[in-house]
C-alpha cells in the first residue's frame, strides 16, 4: 500500500504569512535600516530585531492583512 502526502497543503511560509507573521527577510531588512539610522553603532542587534518585528506586525494589523 503506497501512501502519498498531499501536496496541496500550504507551506510554512504561507501559513505564517496568513497569520500575520512577517518574513525573516523583511524583519532582517528593517532591523538593518534601524541599525543604519542609529549610525551603525553595534550592540543593539536584538533591540533592532524586536523593534523591526513589532513595527511590521503593527503595520500588517493596521492594513488588515
Amino acid at each position: 500500500m503506497d501512501a502519498q502526502l498531499s501536496t496541496d497543503l500550504p507551506s510554512e511560509a504561507e501559513t505564517l504569512e496568513r497569520m500575520g507573521v512577517p518574513s525573516h527577510d523583511d524583519v532582517a531588512a528593517r532591523a538593518y535600516e534601524l541599525f543604519e539610522e542609529r549610525g551603525r553603532i553595534h550592540g543593539r542587534d536584538l533591540d533592532d530585531w524586536l523593534q523591526a518585528e513589532n513595527e511590521l506586525v503593527a503595520k500588517e494589523e493596521h492594513l488588515g492583512l
